[in-house]
């Protein structure tokens, strides 16, 4: 087993050296080292302290690290600078979805069958694992995000694209919340071999990404909305530009250069200690809408932005795809609402609704099934899709798919639209994507 003691005090060392590093560039004038760059340069950097320290132990009359132990300290090391540290084997285990920490000791893992294990601590103390969470901030995202006392809120992404978000000072210890992100490269078939969606369903799904329809994913917390955010992501031909709107850089379109060359990737930018230089959602959308988008998608919606998005929505950007919390398809035009009332613009109920009629196709709701008759496994759902219809003091919908007995969203109603998704090749009653052979989807 890696002694964390050792790993902790080499790091400090490489950390001395790379930090002296900069300030010789800053003082020299030379622009500062590219994250790649600096990465590379500390592995070099790590090679240099451990064979100093094999020289130490040699000196001493103590037998050095083997081969095999000196990989696994250059990695701990590694890791504690750039990467997370103790948590790295949980993000390496694919059936890992949810870490909570409330603390270095208190360690709950939740896996994708449902299962929920108490893990092993993850620092030796809480002052540690602030100083992780420090580190992660620093180095994860298009720019440093601070944690301590006057910033006690982060959010961020990892390398592995998982979702952490961290917080101190407002409760008694440290507490992070991880979220894999277990499927990156995802489609609508993918869903469909889960279980998570009806081939009928993903077929107009994918009928709808393609007639440029504004698409609104609702659902829960750990519903599955990032993901079936990217599935649809994924339905978009190539040579269109997205556009991404995030607050933690999360969806990772950019990554798979195949089916998206032509992606740019907006991050909000938090203030620094000065209060000063933050960049908001809101002005990220407007911003967007200069840099000649195909497609505007905005990774979650909490707050001002949506009316900024839902002006973007209505005035010409169609096929704008984006999630937002909600208990319910229905709930999802209420929610919008109070979120246009409590933004900048203040917009009355009224104006938000004609705001949403205008600009909002359909809504998407998923939500966790547990299927009892499977073990009791936990399995993400799309179970409702709502067409919005338009307004008449508030917003007209119809359920054009609805639960069914299988806990899957079946055709339920007329589809308004339904000669623009056949013009794309919609065939309502769509046959599976995918066959089954003894029993497995393939």
């Amino acid at each position: 087993m890696t002694d964390q003691n050792l790993v902790r005090r080499l790091r400090e060392e490489v950390a001395d050296v790379l930090a002296r590093q900069r300030r010789e560039d800053a003082s020299n004038g030379l622009p500062p080292m590219t994250a790649e760059d600096e990465r590379q340069f500390a592995r070099a950097v790590v090679t240099r302290v451990l064979d100093a320290y094999a020289r130490e132990e040699i000196r001493a009359g103590r037998t050095p690290p083997a081969q095999d132990e000196e990989a696994q300290l250059a990695d701990g090391i590694h890791a504690a600078l750039f990467g997370v540290g103790r948590l790295q084997p949980l993000l390496d285990d694919p059936d890992v979805e949810n870490i909570d920490i409330n603390g270095c000791d208190q360690v709950f893992i939740g896996y994708a069958d449902g299962r929920e294990v108490i893990g092993e601590p993850v620092a030796d103390s809480d002052d540690e694992l602030v100083e992780l969470v420090q580190t992660l901030g620093a180095y994860s995202g298009l720019t440093s995000r601070p944690f301590d006392t006057a910033n006690p809120q982060l959010d961020l992404r990892l390398p592995d694209g998982s979702r952490l978000s961290a917080v101190m000072g407002v409760c008694q210890r440290p507490s992070l919340s991880i979220r894999r992100a277990r499927l990156s490269r995802v489609s609508l078939d993918t869903l469909v071999g889960y279980g998570s969606m009806s081939p009928e369903v993903a077929a107009f799904l994918s009928a709808a990404v393609r007639a440029r329809k504004n698409i609104m994913i609702a659902g829960a917390t750990n519903a599955g909305k990032t993901t079936l955010l990217r599935a649809l992501a994924n339905e978009i031909e190539p040579h269109e530009r997205l556009i991404t709107v995030e607050r933690a850089l999360e969806l990772g379109l950019g990554e798979f250069q195949d089916l998206h060359p032509n992606v740019v990737a907006f991050e909000e930018r938090l203030p620094n200690s000065e209060g000063q230089g933050a960049i908001h959602m809101a002005e990220l959308v407007r911003r967007s809408l200069r840099m000649n988008p195909s497609r505007v998608i905005v990774g979650e919606v909490l707050g001002d932005e949506i009316v900024t998005m839902l002006n973007a929505m209505s005035q010409g950007n169609d096929g704008s795809l984006s999630t937002i919390h909600a208990n319910s398809s229905a709930e999802v035009f209420n929610r919008i609402c109070t979120y246009a009332i409590q933004s900048a613009e203040r917009l009355p109920a009224e104006a938000a609704m004609m705001l949403i009629g205008g600009a909002i196709d359909f809504v998407v709701f998923c939500e966790r099934v547990n299927l009892y008759h499977d073990g009791g496994t936990l399995r993400r759902m799309v179970t409702s899709i709502r067409e919005v219809n338009g307004v008449d003091g508030r917003v007209l919908s119809s359920e054009v798919f609805a639960v069914g007995p299988e806990g899957n969203a079946v055709p339920a109603a007329a589809i308004s639209c339904l000669r623009e998704l056949e013009a794309v090749g919609y065939v309502p009653g769509a046959a599976p994507t995918w066959i089954e052979t003894e029993g497995v989807r393939v």
